[in-house]
């Protein structure tokens, strides 16, 4: 009967529901795309292990400074001020997660000998003002049932300050202050917060306080009053980078908890830690390797993690990393770029200035916005120099003076004319048109 025709004797039914889901009980039921990945077997066993957020109760590597930061800190237990102190050293180097370690332990022994300790530390390229960062360790003094914490804006921070020190003096016992990343604190604030907190004893009857700074440049205390010079930099410690040795075993000791057993091919870890110690020793962009180069794996379902898996992840990672900064650049910084390419593209090498300015005038013309002098444009050059993107080496050229010589330093995975394009569709009609280019001299 004609009214008896159901759905399936339709031409395309079983497309149809194959596309959209399957029968049960003769009706469609919608497939989910996270069933199918969350029946596959996973290659991790707990890959937290692997993120940086993740603070390991062992810090291999790193006994001598846990060790010195330690005989500092143990004078807090006996009631007496710490020294304060500058830890240096690049980034991934173990710093932070070294000096958490140790004030955790710190504090875990105070409560068994019944002392009063608090660390306190503080982001300050998250909070990046003296007012900030006073009114954040104040409010962070704070028990769970009181109510009065310091604004956000609003006090004077003379008022802050007196605040935090009644909140201090409120709690009693030793406070261990930990400014992480001060010398973005200092280039940007200057340091006038320093001179406050390394002399706030003076100002505290019933409590003593010790600061801790963590800095990536071993410089920045050059920006510093020699007072405030003085008082900080009592004990200064060097973190080293870790050497590819150092971070194999440290992969090692973090992958037989976080991957599954048999999985890493031999080889991957060496080849993760040789990759990671031939920029700065970072441990970070190991274990970013491994775990990237794990999940690369698994998402092409396979069983095992191999050497080309870690070079698929250090791509990805290089392009992650790079391409928000691409497409962030100002039009200005983005037309220099593009002519630093436009330049490549003709096969030119070691770029000079005067090369650079010509197409970069040309593609401002060919958008109708005024281009700018050359004194502009090598601001420009360096600061896409100090940004990664290019190269700009000083030579001499005699009696005919110094010159730069300019080449891009992109990886060739990044598709850089795509990305600027992308983030301005003006950059299509830059690398779309025609250029008189310069001969070298």
């Amino acid at each position: 009967m004609r009214g008896a025709r159901t759905r399936r004797n339709y031409p395309g039914a079983c497309s149809t529901s194959r596309r959209n889901g399957v029968y049960n009980g003769g009706k469609i039921v919608k497939e989910n795309i996270f069933d199918t990945l969350l029946s596959r077997p996973s290659l991790f066993l707990n890959k937290e292990i692997l993120h940086h957020s993740h603070r390991p109760t062992i810090m291999p590597h790193r006994e001598k400074e846990i060790e010195r930061i330690a005989f500092n800190l143990v004078e807090a237990l006996n009631g007496q001020i710490p020294s304060n102190m500058i830890l240096y050293g690049v980034t991934g180097a173990g710093k932070t997660a070294v000096t958490l370690h140790v004030t955790n332990l710190l504090k875990e022994k105070g409560e068994q000998m019944r002392r009063d300790i608090t660390p306190v530390m503080v982001n300050c390229r998250q909070i990046d003002t003296q007012y900030r960062v006073l009114s954040n360790i104040g409010n962070s003094l704070l028990e769970d049932h009181e109510i009065d914490e310091i604004p956000f804006t609003g006090w004077p921070t003379d008022r802050v300050f007196k605040e935090l020190i009644k909140r201090m003096d409120a709690r009693k016992g030793v406070f261990v202050i930990v400014l992480d990343e001060i010398d973005h604190l200092v280039r940007k604030a200057g340091d006038d917060l320093l001179y406050n907190l390394t002399n706030i004893n003076s100002f505290l009857k019933d409590s003593r306080a010790c600061v801790i700074g963590i800095s990536n440049d071993l410089k920045f205390t050059e920006f510093l009053d020699p007072r405030v010079r003085s008082r900080l930099g009592q004990q200064d410690l060097l973190f080293a980078p870790y050497d590819a040795e150092q971070l194999k075993d440290i992969l090692r000791k973090r992958a037989s908890v976080a991957i599954a057993p048999d999985v890493v091919s031999e080889g991957v870890i060496a080849l993760c830690s040789a990759f990671a110690a031939q920029e700065h020793g970072d441990a970070r962009c190991a274990l970013d390797l491994l775990r990237v180069s794990t999940e690369k794996a698994e998402q092409l379902g396979d069983k095992k993690v191999e050497q080309h898996h870690v070079r698929m992840a250090q791509h990805q990672i290089e392009a992650d990393q790079i391409e928000p900064v691409i497409a962030a650049l100002p039009t200005q910084q983005k037309l220099v770029l593009a002519s630093v390419l436009l330049n490549e593209r003709n096969g030119l090498k070691n770029i000079q200035t005067g090369q650079l300015y010509d197409v970069y005038d040309q593609a401002c013309s060919y958008l109708n916005i005024p281009s700018l002098t050359q004194r502009r444009i090598s601001g420009i050059i360096a600061n896409l120099d100090m940004l990664g993107l290019i190269t700009a080496r000083t030579i001499s050229r005699g009696r005919y003076g110094r010159s730069k010589e300019i080449n891009s330093c992109i990886p060739q995975n990044v598709e850089t004319q795509q990305i600027l394009t992308n983030a301005d569709e003006n950059m299509a009609t830059v690398f779309n048109n025609r250029y008189r280019q310069q001969r070298p001299l």
